[in-house]
């Protein structure tokens, strides 16, 4: 293979290390080849271009070079290394003669020694040379640029000495052979050493231990730290041969190549709802760094909590970010901040809870001085942007809901953070519970209750379910069963704490509530005008607002915030945005200041003037001289939805039957409680039902379809906090669907539960999709109440393993109503292949089946070949990707021969290879039912299409055999020109054309690469 063709096929990888590193390290191979004449200075100009992409740059500089030949392409690759090899140590290259007769010649031939060189004195030489009159004010001014590195300043000022004819060259050819040689590299001289070892030791101390929510204990981060679900958010619609499930990662590939979404962005997002631990991800991500032990392609990592960002008032620079706000230099402020700015590739920031940012993301303001004051969200928006601290890599946790199309815009990759597997439940149980017995308890205490399992997912009820096991293992059969049961047990554990000995073993009885009842109505009262406000961290004047005492601290729901502003005293914060909701809710339901009337805006669509929040304003207001009530009034319109939907959620629980007792203890008039639950239940059904009457009329001839959106997973929710059947059954009388899509809605154990509780009450079949969610094994097991009413499930990239294969299988197959179900790319293996087959051979009514991208290997298909070969109803089947090879082919070839139902059978993906399809032409050769055989990328050749088509010849049902990528030789011509001449079709990008020798093309190894062959009608 000659060079040029070397340096083709390498294309993606070269592009790839062109913009790994930041714009320093293009530029650097640009000196190169200039120096080398590779490049023409008309080149370098066209690839000098301020404001475009890295990627579009690298692709035109690839673009140029090879337009120049074979010995370009090879020096390319060379000034690549030697651009990686400068990167690492301070090799100078070659010798120049000050007072050479060609200036510009030997400026240009030694370019990147001179830059190298100029780095560290640029601005004495700009002096310099304006005061010879080399350069204008103007001229300098212009190379000073703050968005400009010390290199990039270097490489202008050469720049500007190429075309002026003055003398500047040869000043610069003989004043930079004068300058001191570097001996280190930037980051090695003692400043930059010291911060590094500074921050290390700063990150360190703050990311070791682990700080339980309530503030209780420190664990060490290491011993509790447990692995949580983590995938690639891929874009929706993405067109490939096979649509593989998403990745599942490690956090050492947080920064992996795969996934990306813009090349060109420096950010990386990880969402995840409330409590799925996103903070402690990142928490082990900075401990990792620190002690060393992984991203070391990092020198600087800069932690940030936007909780504790949007408290800064005063304008901030990048400078006074990094240095007042995370770790001072203790000397060298100047040169560790050039360092920074030099090397941004070699700096992390990252960004914690970007939901709690009351400031919604916009890219209207742009800032590009990294010294200039700015705004506190500007700042943070420009850097999330990369109009700051370009190529430095940015990580920002968020919830789903708060992150707009606009930031996604910025974004490289996605990440969804899903929570504990269930191992992962009982991994982390372990780890919290090293005493005998105590966790091998609550872990048979969690199997055996589904619902509190479900919960579980989130670390955050695994947090609650360890920090209450005694209360759980006491209480045996009673455990808690919604999210509202979960925090009314930790609110007993919390107050029994608080309480005197004697009173510890009555439970939450209403004594215990009512005794504490002022204190929790003050934390309510601040948690509900801290959602209106956007705001989670409190000082001690809103505290005293609100009423909140010591006594009311004391109890344990408000610590400290992990970092509060440099110079003040330290404020509270709730242990977590969920508690907040809950007190919120807590207020809502038991508050005498509060009508009933209002809870209708809880439920409710967000209206302009509707919030429940503004409606409240007068009564909750916290007195704040810096807002008036209007101002106030405007942010409450801004309140996050989703916390509003997760106090809607606890305010339902709070006023359900079950709980009512408890609270009507509490209030001074049980009316006004029954009024709330009233006022809640009507709320709920109205809600529901106006959703309904949204859906758009059914297309003619197909089944009336709604595509649900989170809020109606929270109505939901909602509905089974309260647990009232008659409810449930009123609310989904209206819901008069034939397909109910609950795609990419972060669908969890929990809310399908939900989802069982209120859609079993349907009156007619319908069709469930809640493709890409979390449903894993767990979740699978809640839904089976309403499998009962499904007459199709779809379960695509769901986590779902064999044990939830097994829970499904028992239930689903015995569901006369079933007809179709798709359980692709998933992590299925063999073993629940063959717990399928088995019920398939009980069932008549499935017509379609699913089971692409999974690992059901050869023994899999065996197993359901075998079952599906006397089935009378099924009708498709597909097996994509899963991992086939011959031996498989061969059973499904005897299936085949037997079966008389099945119209369509998916193998792509596979590895059937030229045996496994002669097997399967063979099968075909005695069917007489199938129309579709789809075989793509199975490294099938000649062989096994000659077979195919001679088994053709003896079937008259078969109308497709997609055979995309053939494995074909060009001497196989002859043999395709005889296959042309048959009665076949082609099908090319979607069009139906008949075959003809033009199609063929000589160049391609495989001349129908992309090719679908179909007999004639």
């Amino acid at each position: 293979m000659c060079a040029q063709e070397a340096f083709q096929a390498q294309r993606s990888q070269l592009v790839g290390l062109l913009v790994s590193g930041s714009l320093e390290g293009f530029e650097s191979v640009l000196d190169w080849l200039l120096s080398w004449d590779v490049l023409s200075w008309e080149d370098y100009e066209g690839l000098s271009v301020l404001g475009q992409p890295l990627s579009h740059l690298a692709r035109r500089l690839l673009d140029t070079v090879w337009n120049k030949g074979a010995w370009a392409c090879e020096q390319l690759l060379a000034a690549v290394q030697e651009a990686r090899a400068d990167s690492q140590s301070p090799r100078l290259h070659g010798h120049w003669d000050p007072h050479s007769s060609h200036p510009v010649r030997d400026l240009r031939s030694h370019r990147p020694a001179i830059v190298r060189r100029l780095y560290s004195h640029v601005e004495g030489v700009l002096d310099r040379a304006q005061e010879r009159g080399f350069v204008s004010p103007y001229e300098c001014d212009e190379i000073r640029l703050p968005v400009f590195t010390s290199s990039q300043r270097a490489r202008r000022l050469l720049d500007l000495a190429t075309v002026k004819v003055n003398g500047l060259a040869a000043f610069l050819l003989q004043h930079v052979q004068e300058l001191p040689v570097p001996t280190t590299l930037p980051f090695e001289d003692a400043a930059c050493t010291k911060y590094m070892a500074k921050l290390r030791a700063t990150v360190s101390a703050q990311s070791r231990f682990l700080s339980t929510y309530d503030g209780a204990e420190n664990l060490c981060l290491e011993e509790i730290y447990t692995e949580n679900v983590l995938e690639i958010r891929t874009e929706v619609g993405t067109a490939e041969p096979l649509q593989k499930s998403p990745a599942t990662l490690g956090l050492e590939d947080l920064f992996s190549t795969r996934g990306h979404l813009n090349e060109d962005a420096d950010t990386v997002l990880v969402v995840g709802e409330a409590g799925s631990g996103k903070s402690t991800l990142l928490q082990q991500l900075h401990l990792l760094w620190a002690t060393g032990r992984d991203f070391q392609e990092f020198l600087f990592v800069f932690p940030f909590s936007c909780r504790q960002l949007q408290c800064i008032a005063k304008p901030l620079s990048v400078r006074t970010l990094l240095f007042e706000h995370c770790c001072w230099p203790d000397l060298g402020q100047q040169e560790v901040f050039q360092f920074l700015l030099d090397h941004p590739d070699r700096v992390l920031l990252t960004f914690d809870g970007f939901d709690e940012f009351r400031f919604r993301f916009t890219d209207r303001e742009r800032h590009c001085s990294p010294t200039d004051p700015m705004s506190v969200q500007n700042l943070l928006f420009n850097l999330l942007q990369g109009n700051l601290l370009k190529n430095a890599r940015k990580v920002l946790t968020s919830r789903p809901a708060a992150v707009s199309a606009f930031l996604r815009k910025y974004v490289r990759a996605e990440l969804a953070l899903k929570g504990f597997s269930e191992d992962g439940i009982e991994l982390y149980l372990r780890k919290r519970h090293r005493e005998p017995g105590v966790a091998d308890r609550l872990i048979g205490l969690l199997k055996a209750t589904s619902a509190l399992h479900g919960l579980c997912h989130l670390p955050v009820f695994s947090w609650m379910v360890s920090k209450c096991h005694q209360e759980l293992l006491l209480q045996g059969g009673g455990s808690p069963k919604t999210t509202t049961d979960m925090y009314l047990l930790i609110l007993q554990h919390f107050l029994l704490h608080a309480a005197p000995p004697d009173s510890a073993r009555q439970g939450l009885g209403p004594s215990l509530l009512r005794g504490r009842l002022p204190t929790l109505l003050h934390l309510g009262r601040l948690a509900l005008w801290g959602l209106g406000m956007s705001c989670y961290v409190f000082s001690a004047p809103q505290l005293q607002a609100a009423h909140v005492d010591s006594e009311d601290v004391s109890l344990g729901f408000l610590v400290h915030a992990k970092r509060g502003a440099p110079g003040s005293t330290a404020p509270l914060e709730f242990l977590h945005i969920t508690f907040q909701c809950f007190f919120a809710a807590f207020y809502l339901a038991l508050s005498a200041e509060l009508p009933a009337s209002l809870l209708r805006h809880l439920f409710g669509g967000r209206q302009p003037g509707s919030s429940l929040l503004a409606r409240l304003l007068s009564t909750l207001c916290v007195p704040d001289s810096r807002c008036e009530e209007a101002s106030v009034a405007a942010l409450l319109q801004e309140a996050e939805p989703h916390n509003l939907q997760i106090t809607a959620a606890f305010l339902a629980g709070l006023v359900s039957r079950e709980h009512r007792v408890l609270l009507a203890e509490c209030q001074a008039s049980e009316k006004a409680l029954l009024r709330r639950q009233a006022c809640a239940r009507r709320c709920l059904a109205r809600s529901l039902h106006e959703h309904f009457h949204t859906i758009p009329p059914a297309v003619p001839g197909e089944a009336k379809s709604m595509h649900a959106m989170p809020g109606f997973v929270w109505l939901i929710r909602s509905l089974y906090e309260m647990r009232e059947e008659r409810l449930a059954r009123e609310a989904v009388r209206g819901l008069n669907v034939g397909h109910l899509k609950l795609t990419f809605c972060g669908v969890g154990p929990a809310e399908c539960a939900a989802l069982a509780f209120v859609l079993r009450h349907l009156r007619q079949p319908v069709a469930l999709q809640l493709d890409h969610n979390s449903v894993g094994d767990v979740g699978v097991e809640q839904l089976l109440p309403c499998l009962g009413v499904c007459k199709a499930l779809y379960l695509r990239d769901n986590n779902i393993s064999d044990r939830g294969i097994c829970k499904l299988i028992e239930h689903a197959l015995h569901c006369e109503k079933l007809q179709k179900l798709a359980l692709g790319n998933n992590h299925i293996t063999a073993a629940g292949a063959q717990v399928l087959a088995q019920g398939l051979r009980a069932n008549a009514s499935l017509q379609f089946l699913g089971f692409w991208g999974n690992k059901v290997g050869d023994e899999g298909a065996q197993a359901l070949a075998e079952a599906v070969g006397d089935h009378q109803s099924l009708k498709w089947l597909s097996l994509v990707g899963n991992d086939i090879g011959s031996t498989g082919a061969r059973a499904l070839a005897s299936m085949l021969e037997k079966n008389v139902a099945l119209e369509e059978l998916c193998l792509e993906e596979n590895h059937l290879q030229d045996e496994g399809v002669c097997s399967l032409a063979e099968g075909l050769k005695r069917n007489s039912s199938l129309k579709v055989l789809k075989l793509s990328n199975n490294r099938i050749t000649c062989r096994g299409a000659e077979a195919l088509l001679k088994a053709l010849e003896r079937n008259d049902t078969i109308l497709e055999v997609w055979l995309l990528r053939v494995a074909l030789s060009v001497g196989s011509l002859c043999w395709w020109r005889e296959v042309l001449s048959r009665p076949l079709f082609l099908i090319e990008d979607g069009r139906r054309v008949e075959t003809g020798l033009a199609s063929l093309s000589c160049e391609h190894s495989s001349p129908f690469a992309g090719a679908t062959f179909l007999k004639p009608s």
